[in-house]
């Protein structure tokens, strides 16, 4: 009988270890409940990460020294993407994508079309789309993989966001944060699913930062490191799968001494709109603080104002639909080149390939493409597919200059003494003229 309990004593020594490491530790379950958005920390950074957290070599030192390892234009859909045809690419690939289809918004959409409207929507580059696809579930080029679920191609595993369109969506969120936040100076830390923060590296570029931080969503630290830079890593998968980034990246996207064109406000002189939204994300969490709002005084409600939206500059109308109309500025008919203003929540919209000159229609004012409570229209700026927020380039409308206020979408308009506050309703001080 002794003997036997030895022996059970010796069992259970060499097995509590091994269990230990496979129950749900505390630590574990409340990296579940991490919130969606990144954590964007904007005090000074710590000198090393977390407590008792070090990067590991070699790929450790590869993340904290090599800085640039994923180029700008290879994130936003920039110039690097001309020409780029995602319904061939997806067609010839002969993947699972190119047979799937998904109901988005009450439209059955292919796969292809589904990765082309993210791109378009949010300027995110549709090659690295299909990229971050290919790498996490293999559906372009084969089948879905077995250990992985339809549900969740990219693999978030959020019950609330399932299916091609959410989880690419949600991705790009990501991106983006982890974009225009190093852009704008604001992203100085990781924070992952198992509760460990790390340093972003000084010298990463905003290309860099994207890729760092959607992984950082998608993976525990450990794994994270490997992933991206490791011999199976996605930088080496993608170049072999799509070709090496830096041979066509587009650097840099926006030029130092860059300066907005000429712009008029977006309708008719003699007419009075009121400032409804001051700067707000450009489209989408992650983007800038860049749009405004202007609204009709029509008292339409959601439907079609009887006022007209105009051309603020003369241009080519790029692409129209859902809502949305792209002037593309410099004329070539191509969102991922030069100035290009977003007008959202536009009905009755001029078609693609439309010239115009400043002051010509371009649609009414809606509620059209987005939440919205009453017929306004969203005004958005790019320059080589990079949103463009207060803090980078001035936005000036004849002559009214748009201020930020304390919080998204407040603020005010100034031109010389005369001044609009934003204001949802419409109140008085927020009427705005040519």
């Amino acid at each position: 009988m002794r003997n036997h309990r030895i022996y059970l004593a010796l069992v259970l020594v060499w097995l509590l270890p091994a269990l230990a490491c496979n129950l749900p530790s505390r630590a574990r379950m409340l990296a579940r409940e991490t919130p969606a958005d990144l954590e964007i920390v904007t005090q000074a950074p710590a000198a090393t990460a977390s407590t008792d957290v070090a990067l590991v070599s070699p790929l450790g030192t590869e993340l904290a020294q090599q800085g640039e390892i994923f180029p700008d234009s290879e994130v936003v859909n920039s110039p690097a993407a001309l020409g780029f045809d995602v319904a061939s690419v997806v067609a010839s690939a002969g993947g699972y994508l190119s047979t799937y289809t998904e109901t988005v918004d009450d439209e059955t959409m292919s796969g292809a079309q589904i990765v082309q409207r993210i791109a378009d929507e949010t300027s995110t580059n549709p090659r690295l789309l299909l990229g971050l696809l290919e790498f996490r579930s293999g559906w372009v080029f084969g089948q879905p993989r077995a250990d992985s679920e339809p549900e969740y191609p990219l693999g978030f595993e959020n019950p609330a966001i399932q299916g091609l369109d959410a989880e690419l969506r949600l991705a790009v969120r990501y991106l983006s944060q982890g974009y225009y936040g190093e852009r704008a100076g604001q992203l100085s830390q990781l924070v992952f699913p198992d509760g460990v923060s790390i340093d972003l590296p000084a010298n990463a570029n905003p290309g860099t930062a994207a890729l760092y931080a959607l992984f950082s969503r998608l993976l525990p630290f450990v794994d994270w490191q490997a992933a991206i830079t490791g011999p199976d890593g996605f930088i080496r998968f993608y170049t072999a799968r799509f070709g090496d980034p830096w041979q066509r990246a587009v650097e840099v996207l926006s030029p130092a001494g860059l300066t907005q064109p000429q712009l008029d406000l977006p309708f008719a002189a003699g007419e009075t709109w009121a400032f409804t939204g001051g700067p707000h994300i450009d489209w989408g969490v992650g983007s800038p603080l860049g749009a405004i709002d202007l609204a009709p005084i029509a008292g339409t409600g959601c439907k079609p104002a009887p006022q007209q939206a105009l051309a603020a500059a003369s241009g080519v109308v790029a692409r129209s639909e859902r809502g949305a109309l792209a002037l593309d500025l410099d004329g070539d008919g191509n969102e991922q080149t030069g100035w290009v203003l977003i007008y959202m929540h536009l009905a009755n919209r001029a078609p693609v390939g439309t010239r115009v000159a400043p002051g010509d229609p371009l649609g009414n004012p809606s509620c059209e493409g987005g939440n919205a409570s009453g017929a306004h229209v969203h005004l958005a700026r790019k320059y080589n597919g990079e949103w463009l927020g207060l803090d980078r380039i001035p936005f000036v409308l004849s002559g009214w200059q748009v201020e930020a206020g304390e919080k998204p979408y407040q603020g005010r308009l100034v031109r010389g003494n005369q001044l609009a506050t934003a204001s949802p309703s419409g109140m008085q001080g927020s009427s705005v003229f040519r």
